[in-house]
């Protein structure tokens, strides 16, 4: 399984802002630099317990020059502050290995 890739954002006076275009309905913030990969860990790993719950099947997570090809993310990625990638948590890839 491939890393969730994450868009960073960051307006004046406000938090980090994370999305994962292959995690969809997950995101996080954090309020200093330093704490973005372990708030976006965090996140991934409560959306995927959720996921799973749910039973719903974990989507395919793509290569960066996919994303960026996706008419839906390629305008976000110039207002990105960073693009991260961030492994998917145990519980994702046991999921897909099963």
């Amino acid at each position: 399984m491939k890393p969730y890739i994450a868009l960073v954002s960051k307006d004046p006076d406000s938090a980090y802002g994370m999305v994962f275009p292959d995690a969809p309905g997950c995101f996080s913030a954090a309020d200093e630099l330093d704490d973005i990969f372990a708030m976006a860990n965090e996140a991934l790993a409560g959306w995927t317990e959720s996921m799973i719950e749910g039973g719903f099947p974990l989507p395919k997570t793509r290569d960066l020059s996919e994303i960026k090809a996706d008419p839906e993310w390629a305008s976000d990625f110039p207002e990105a502050v960073m693009v991260i990638a961030i492994e998917p948590p145990a519980q994702a890839r046991a999921a897909v290995a099963a």
